[in-house]
C-alpha cells in the first residue's frame, strides 16, 4: 500500500484523521522511560550510576545497601560535597548536569557522568528519595519523586553529602521487571558491578551490604585493592607490575604470570582516566604478548590503567559509556605491547636462553694441542628399522604395491588412543544401527563414512553428499541427551573418591545458589567446605575424561551473562538455567576438531544425530551439516 491510499480506510473521516498532523512531542515521563530502557537495564546499572555520581561529588566513603537484589531497595550513601535545595531539584530534570556546559566540554571530560540522563531515568521507573546537604548549609533537603513526578520537598536534618534511596524498581514498567531473573542472579550481577567500581576507585572506602553479604574495602593501592576483592582466588604473588609513561599515554597496573593463566574466569580489566572500558583492540595487544607462553585455551589476568589526554578519547558512543574510542589507539598498541613484554622479561616470567661462551662446556687444551672431533664408527649395513643386530643389513622388500596394501588394511583397524572423547557415547547399540536406515542408498548395504581433516564427516545420502561438523554434531547430541535425562530424572552420577575443591568468589556463590538444584538434576553436586571453598562430590558418568572444575566455573559464569537475563540475543540461544547448564556440559564433553574417529564411531554419531527432531542446528543456531546434491556438484565443476 502506498502512502495516502484510501482503500484501507472505512470512511473519509478516518482518512482525514490519518492525514492530519501526527508527529507529536513525547511527554517527559514517556521520554524518561525510553531513556531508562537504554541506561537502566537491571539493578546493577542503578548502583553504577549512583556510585559514579558520588565519585564525581568528591566522596571519600561510599556505602551501598541492597534488599531483595535491588528490586525492593537500593541505597547509596556518600560524604561528598552534597547539593543545595535548587540543585537537588534540578538534578532530576532531563539533561540537567553540573559536569559540562557546552559541546566542547565533551572532549575534556574529567568526570564519570555528563549527560544528565541517569537520575531522570532512575526516577522514571522507581520511587526515589534523596537527602542531601552541603557543608555551608545548616539543614539539608529531602526530595521524594515517584515516576518522574515530585511529590514532596522539605528541609531535613542530615549529614554532609547525599543519600539516595531507590525503591520499587520498574514498578511502572512490568515488561522490564519480568525480564529480571531471580534474586541470586541479580545479586551476582550487583557484586560484579561492585567489584568493577571498587577496582577503579581504589582510593575510596567502599562497602556493600546485601543482607547475606557484607564487604568493606579500605582505601589502598591498586595491588591491595585487587588482593582484597579477589582474595579467595587470586594471590598477589601471581601478578607482575606494569609501568610506562610516555607523552601519549601512561600505563600502569598488573598482569599475571604466564603459569597462572586461566582456562575459565580470567580477571581482565581495562581502565582509562578512572573509567572501566571494553576494548578488544587493546585486549588483543595484551594477548599477543603471551603467545607461546600459555596454552591456546587459557588467558592471563590483567588490571591496567590508562591515563591519556581527555581530548584524545570519545566516551559518548554507548549509553553505558563502557565502549571508548581512542584517537591514537594504533600508536598506543606498540607502547602497550612493549610495556607488558618488558614486565614479563624483567621479572623472569619468560624462558631465557644463555648464549654466552662461558655457558658452553669446553675441554681444557695444552699449549700447541689441536682439538679434534671424536671418532665415530660407521656401519654401512646398519638398518635402524631392523630388530636384529646392527651389524647385519636387512633387505627391504621392493614390492611397493604389497606394502601399500598392508598399510591400508592396517589403517582401518588401528585408531590412535584419545581420551578426550566420551567413551559411553560411542558404545554400539541396536537402536543406533536401525537409525542409519534413512542414510542408506539403494546400491550400498550401509552408509560409507569418511573423515576429512579430522574435522568433518562426509557420507552419502538419498539427497546427495552430506558434510557434517563432528564437534557440532556431538555437541547437539549430548545437549539433547543431557536435557532429556534431566527432565526424566535419569542422569547417572558417580561419587568422587577424592573431591576436587574449588574457590568461589561472592558473585559465583550467589550464582551457585541459583543453579545448584539444576546442577544436581544433571548429576553434578557441590558441598560447602569452609569459607569460600566448595567440594565437588558427585559428577555425571559422562565427565570421566573432562575437567570437572572447569565445567563448574563455566556454568556459574554463564548464569550472570546478559544473554541469560535478557532474552535470546542469538537465534536458538538457550535461556533457561537448566538449558544453559546442559549446554555447558555438552560443550565440555563433546569431541573436538582434530580427533580421529573410526568408521563405527562416525556411523554411531550420524545415527544419533539424525534421530533427533531437529538435527540441522546447534543449540546456538549454527549449522551442523550441509548437503551437496548433483546440481550443486555439477555447478562447482563447471
Amino acid at each position: 500500500m502506498q502512502f495516502g491510499d484510501r482503500t484501507r480506510f472505512r470512511s473519509e473521516n478516518e482518512y482525514d484523521c490519518f492525514m492530519s498532523d501526527r508527529v507529536k512531542l513525547l511527554p517527559d515521563s514517556v521520554a524518561n522511560q525510553i531513556a531508562a530502557g537504554e541506561v537502566i537495564q537491571r539493578p546493577a546499572a542503578v548502583i553504577k550510576e549512583l556510585v559514579e555520581n558520588a565519585v564525581d561529588a568528591g566522596a571519600s566513603e561510599i556505602s551501598i545497601t541492597v534488599k531483595e537484589a535491588g528490586k525492593t531497595l537500593i541505597q547509596v550513601v556518600d560524604n561528598g560535597i552534597g547539593m543545595s535545595e535548587t540543585d537537588a531539584r534540578m538534578a532530576f530534570e532531563r539533561h540537567a548536569t553540573s559536569k559540562i556546559s557546552s559541546a566542547d566540554d565533551l572532549f575534556s571530560l574529567h568526570t564519570m557522568g555528563f549527560r544528565g540522563e541517569a537520575l531522570p531515568s532512575i526516577c522514571a521507573i522507581s520511587d526515589v528519595e534523596i537527602k542531601t546537604r552541603t557543608e555551608d548549609s545548616p539543614v539539608g533537603t529531602r526530595l521524594v519523586i515517584k515516576g518522574s513526578e515530585v511529590t514532596e520537598q522539605e528541609p531535613c536534618v542530615c549529614n554532609v553529602g547525599t543519600v539516595i534511596s531507590v525503591r520499587s524498581l520498574f514498578f511502572n514498567t512490568p515488561a522490564r521487571r519480568r525480564f529480571l531473573k531471580s534474586d541470586n542472579v541479580e545479586l551476582a550481577n550487583i557484586l560484579r558491578e561492585f567489584e568493577r567500581l571498587a577496582l577503579v576507585n581504589n582510593n575510596i572506602r567502599m562497602s556493600i551490604d546485601t543482607g547475606t553479604r557484607h564487604i568493606d574495602l579500605r582505601p589502598g593501592s591498586l595491588r591491595i585493592r585487587i588482593e582484597e576483592i579477589w582474595k579467595n582466588n587470586l594471590n598477589g604473588d601471581q601478578l607482575l607490575p606494569v609501568d610506562v609513561d610516555t607523552s601519549l599515554v601512561k600505563i600502569e597496573g598488573y598482569v599475571s604470570r604466564p603459569e597462572f593463566a586461566r582456562r575459565r574466569n580470567p580477571l581482565q580489566y581495562l581502565i582509562v582516566n578512572g573509567r572501566n572500558m571494553r576494548h578488544p583492540y587493546f585486549h588483543k595487544a595484551i594477548m599477543s604478548c603471551y603467545e607461546s607462553l600459555i596454552a591456546t585455551d587459557t588467558q592471563p589476568c590483567y588490571f591496567l590503567k590508562f591515563t591519556v589526554d581527555p581530548s584524545t578519547i570519545d566516551v559518548n558512543i554507548h549509553p553505558t559509556k563502557n565502549e571508548i574510542k581512542f584517537e591514537y589507539e594504533q600508536q598506543i598498541w606498540p607502547i602497550l605491547v612493549s610495556a607488558v613484554k618488558t614486565s614479563l622479561g624483567k621479572f623472569s616470567a619468560v624462558p631465557s636462553i644463555d648464549f654466552s661462551v662461558e655457558a658452553i662446556p669446553l675441554s681444557p687444551l695444552r699449549d700447541g694441542e689441536i682439538a679434534t672431533p671424536p671418532k665415530m664408527d660407521y656401519n654401512g649395513g646398519y638398518n635402524p628399522f631392523s630388530s636384529g643386530s646392527p651389524s647385519r643389513a636387512t633387505k627391504v622388500d621392493s614390492n611397493w604395491d604389497k606394502l601399500y596394501s598392508g598399510f591400508l588394511n592396517q589403517e582401518r583397524e588401528d585408531r590412535p588412543a584419545d581420551n578426550s572423547t566420551d567413551a559411553d557415547f560411542f558404545d554400539e547399540s541396536k537402536d543406533d544401527k536401525t537409525l542409519l536406515s534413512d542414510l542408506k542408498t539403494p546400491h550400498d548395504p550401509a552408509p560409507m563414512c569418511v573423515q576429512f581433516g579430522m574435522k568433518y564427516i562426509v557420507t552419502p545420502s538419498r539427497d546427495g553428499l552430506i558434510i557434517i561438523d563432528q564437534h557440532r554434531a556431538h555437541l547437539k547430541v549430548l545437549y539433547e541427551e543431557f536435557l532429556s535425562r534431566s527432565t526424566r530424572m535419569e542422569v547417572v552420577s558417580q561419587s568422587v573418591m577424592f573431591p576436587e575443591v574449588v574457590s568461589l568468589d561472592e558473585a559465583q556463590q550467589e550464582a551457585l545458589r541459583e543453579v545448584g538444584e539444576d546442577m544436581r538434576k544433571m548429576g553434578l553436586t557441590l558441598e560447602h567446605d569452609e569459607d569460600s571453598l566448595w567440594k565437588i562430590t558427585t559428577v555425571p558418568q559422562a565427565f570421566r575424561d573432562s575437567e570437572v572444575k572447569d565445567i563448574v566455573m563455566r556454568i556459574l559464569d554463564s548464569v550472570s551473562e546478559d544473554s541469560a537475563n535478557y532474552g535470546k540475543d542469538a537465534p536458538g540461544m538457550p535461556v533457561s538455567i537448566i538449558e544453559r547448564v546442559a549446554l555447558v556440559m555438552a560443550r565440555s564433553s563433546a569431541i573436538r576438531k582434530g580427533v580421529r574417529l573410526s568408521v563405527d564411531e562416525m556411523e554411531n554419531l550420524i545415527g544419533r544425530l539424525f534421530s533427533l527432531p531437529e538435527p540441522s542446528l546447534t543449540p546456538m543456531g549454527r549449522k551442523i551439516f550441509i548437503t551437496l546434491n548433483d546440481y550443486d556438484i555439477a555447478n562447482m565443476l563447471g
